[in-house]
């Protein structure tokens, strides 16, 4: 029992008379006894982030070794929570498959992922748009990570200023979603454009493609920094993840 779901699926069970409340107390009693943490010497494995934040600790595979990133996520599968992995190659997955076996590989997304049943299903729609194919693989991140922390996302690809008609006929679907993801390089104008559509949170994600003076993402972030539009945050550049977190907050509430 390492989430708020598992506790609240506890009492349910108890108040259906499913499960007395003796065996109740001694599965509580084993959760509180056991550490909020496990030290496997390089890291310490965060086992009550999800209790404390909604969803299990995530890895971030950008600095770790295969087998660092291997013994972290079968840490945390053996606790019975999803598992997460970011910015993960192949040979990082060839390593955790072979201590979770079930786990799955998002190469253009670049997570690992397993889901268990400890994650709470979000209340509606999280949206990702992009505005071209280039900022897709960051996109895939927030679209993926968004779906495995249990929310149901609605894809818009290709949609950028440059042919603004894609974007306009597709105002339905803007507008049935609960928060919007849009992730933009270049300039970074769709966020802007986007918002003055709709009246739901857009979560602003700058991607470093561009040419030269978009300084590897840096003016579209400042771009989306000063939008004029109402109800527009942003993450750091080519944080897919980052957006997908925050949306599934939003979504989740």
């Amino acid at each position: 029992m390492t989430s708020n779901k598992h506790l609240q699926d506890l009492l349910e069970r108890v108040a259906r008379g499913e499960l007395d409340t003796d065996t109740a107390r001694e599965q509580l009693i084993e959760v509180l006894r056991s550490s909020p943490f496990e030290d496997l010497g390089f890291a310490r494995v965060d086992h009550h982030r999800s209790v404390r934040q909604g969803f299990p600790e995530v890895i971030l595979g950008l600095g770790k070794t295969s087998a660092q990133i291997a013994s972290i996520a079968a840490e945390i599968v053996g606790r019975g929570s999803t598992l997460l992995v970011t910015r993960a190659d192949e040979s990082a997955y060839e390593a955790v498959r072979a201590l979770v076996p079930g786990a799955l590989y998002h190469a253009d997304a670049k997570l690992i992922t397993l889901r268990q049943q400890d994650v709470s299903p979000g209340k509606g729609t999280i949206m990702v748009a992009a505005a071209g194919t280039s900022d897709l693989p960051v996109a895939e991140e927030a679209a993926r990570t968004a779906e495995i922390m249990g929310n149901d996302v609605d894809r818009l690809y290709d949609v950028g200023v440059a042919g603004l008609h894609r974007l306009l006929g597709e105002r339905k679907r803007l507008e049935s979603a609960r928060v919007i993801i849009v992730v933009a390089g270049m300039e970074g104008a769709l966020p802007s454009v986007l918002a003055g559509l709709v009246g739901t949170p857009v979560i602003a994600v700058p991607t470093s493609i561009g040419y030269g003076a978009s300084f590897g993402g840096l003016a579209a972030l400042l771009g989306m920094l000063n939008s004029c539009a109402l109800g527009v945050s942003v993450v750091n550049i080519d944080n897919g993840f980052g957006a997908a977190a925050i949306a599934s907050l939003i979504n989740h509430l």
